[in-house]
């Protein structure tokens, strides 16, 4: 008889262990995902959204690029042929420049989505650029964000001088719209990302490394297999083409080139100049948390090349 009693006790003996853990887990419910942080200031709240051809022309691939019937959003295509850009219609000497952006889900390496700065149409050999690119991936890998700084023609030439910083984002790009801006002015540029700073790149020494010459604002899709993926490990698959990325909520403030010299940029924090405590504990956060490379903890770098390092 006691054998049976022992028989009979086995199984609840045996749910034990599982109903001791949904006890503790309803007692002590595991962390929830870390939410994004408020950074207290949202310039995209203070410039008015715009028609895609009230700002812009198109640059190239004409056939690969659709506005909406509404004129507010932008549909660029990249496939073997050819891929699309955009340019704004006005030069700016600073401003606050943005646009909400969604790109394609799946394999997408080798594709470069970029929204940047550039005036290298007005200084060929010898350009400025500030990048915000969103760099393809293979399925169950993230996209990486670059951003970049190019002055005085370090960005032409066999031997590049870039000044990367580069992130896998607390959030899928392919899975909704974000905005995605640059926020440029005479002594900082501050990369944003629905209005929380991820980069803050300051003026600390002479022009050579500073843009500080007019630029246009550009958008594009196009093919940079050679180095956008893993290093060129994986290139563009045109099987899976077309390739597509989505643009809305274009966003330009600042002063254009002709604009009279009491123009002020935009500011870049409630002080205006720098970034608020509580900016820059939200940009301390999306460093901690996403940023994957930084070129000025690249032992590999000549340091002679970025005296601001």
């Amino acid at each position: 008889m006691a054998d049976n009693k022992n028989l009979l006790a086995a199984p609840c003996l045996q749910q034990l262990p599982a109903m001791a853990l949904l006890i503790i887990m309803l007692l002590h419910p595991p962390p929830a995902a870390e939410a994004q942080p408020s950074p207290g200031y949202y310039p995209s709240s203070m410039v008015t959204p715009m028609a895609f051809s009230e700002g812009y022309d198109n640059l190239w691939g004409p056939q690969h690029q659709t506005v909406s019937q509404d004129k507010k959003a932008l549909t660029l295509l990249m496939d073997r042929s050819s891929g699309s850009g955009f340019k704004s219609k006005r030069s700016y000497r600073n401003g606050y420049l943005g646009a909400s952006i969604k790109v394609q889900p799946g394999y997408t390496a080798g594709v470069n989505t970029a929204f940047y700065l550039s005036n290298n149409e007005l200084y060929p050999g010898n350009h400025d650029e500030i990048d915000m690119e969103l760099l393809g991936t293979v399925p169950g890998e993230p996209y990486t964000l670059q951003t970049n700084v190019y002055v005085r023609g370090t960005g032409d030439g066999a031997r590049l001088v870039g000044r990367e910083m580069r992130f896998h984002l607390w959030f899928d790009p392919a899975a909704e719209f974000h905005h995605y801006a640059i926020l440029w002015n005479p002594d900082e540029i501050v990369f944003l990302v629905d209005d929380v700073p991820i980069r803050r790149y300051e003026r600390k020494t002479t022009t050579t490394t500073f843009p500080d010459r007019e630029m246009w604002a550009y958008g594009s899709i196009w093919d940079a297999s050679d180095w956008a993926t893993d290093g060129g490990r994986y290139r563009a698959d045109y099987r899976y083409q077309p390739f597509v990325a989505r643009y809305q909520g274009f966003r330009i403030a600042g002063c254009e080139v002709g604009a009279p010299t009491s123009c002020r940029p935009v500011p870049a924090s409630p002080a205006g100049a720098g970034l608020s405590a509580q900016q820059r504990a939200a940009m301390s956060w999306a460093q901690q948390r996403a940023m994957v490379y930084y070129y000025c903890q690249d032992s590999s770098k000549d340091r002679a090349l970025y005296p601001e390092c």
